[in-house]
């Protein structure tokens, strides 16, 4: 089956000092390949600066990539013009990990949920209405509240006006930019589902970046580990979580919190001053890490 989402070889410099001062060259995506299949989550897992939601803006084109290869729907968008690629993001979308900054707060809710479909000219403005009104009820929300700022709102219902502007096009692809991160451990939960409930109902496909380890278990088929800029582990969750093969993984593993007292483990230390970029290999079916 075709992925409808490859990612091939990308790479994202920044300048640290600035081009005029003579600054240094980081990269803060290094050459990562991986591909997603329809209808599946995968996961994107690691330390806060280890290049996930570059990666994910990369994607998108909301930061240009250095260089590198995405292919969406068998479309490559980094050969696009903007004309093009905003045509292409009818079907691509993002759910941003702060629902406090991600809403504009002088924009009423329904006309933050209603904005993409006037950007792309779909509808009247009646048809635009009723299905700003069908997105609120989709994500859990009643639709007499479009009137409202998103300051009248709690932090899970404005996550959720989110993903129903993220909704409006219809997309086939969500980047979920650690999605429930902001939100309390009891209001996570049911965005979660949400979002679980939502892919079943519409066919949905989602790049799933996070640093809860645990919650990515939950929701995700394959994860790929992240640690400066690469991608050092990919594999199936449950294969990843029962027999991580890179020290990385396994020192992230080793530091999630256990529920019960009683469950100890041993804490694993990775040591970051050897840490050498090698090439993915696979050491089993559909599971790859950069060991020798």
């Amino acid at each position: 089956m075709t992925p409808l989402l490859q990612v091939s070889h990308l790479v994202r410099e920044f300048r640290r000092g600035g081009w005029l001062q003579g600054g240094t060259s980081v990269r803060a995506v290094d050459d990562i390949s991986f591909d997603v299949q329809q209808r599946e989550t995968f996961g994107l897992v690691g330390e806060s600066g280890c290049g996930k939601t570059t990666t994910g803006r990369c994607i998108l084109r909301l930061i240009e990539p250095t260089s590198g290869q995405v292919v969406f729907n068998g479309i490559d968008l980094a050969g696009l013009n903007a004309r093009d690629l905003r045509r292409a993001r009818k079907d691509l979308q993002i759910v941003f990990q702060d629902p406090y900054s991600s809403l504009n707060p002088r924009m009423r809710v329904g006309a933050i949920v209603e904005e993409p479909l006037i950007i792309h000219r779909i509808g009247t403005r009646e048809e635009r209405r009723a299905r700003v009104d069908e997105l609120f009820g989709l994500v859990g929300l009643d639709p007499a509240h479009v009137t409202k700022f998103p300051h009248e709102f709690s932090g899970g219902q404005r996550q959720r006006i989110g993903l129903a502007r993220a909704l409006a096009l219809n997309p086939s692809l969500i980047i979920a930019d650690e999605p429930v991160s902001a939100l309390d451990v009891s209001v996570q939960a049911q965005v979660v589902n949400l979002l679980q409930d939502l892919q079943t109902r519409l066919g949905l496909t989602y790049l799933f970046i996070a640093h809860d380890l645990r919650l990515v278990r939950q929701v995700c088929d394959r994860v790929a580990v992240m640690y400066r800029g690469r991608i050092v582990e990919l594999a199936p969750a449950d294969r990843l979580f029962s027999a991580p093969a890179h020290a990385y993984t396994q020192a992230l593993l080793s530091a999630v919190p256990r529920v019960h007292p009683d469950d100890r483990t041993t804490r694993v230390r990775f040591d970051h001053t050897t840490f050498t970029p090698l090439a993915l290999r696979e050491i089993a079916p559909g599971h790859f890490a950069a060991i020798t």
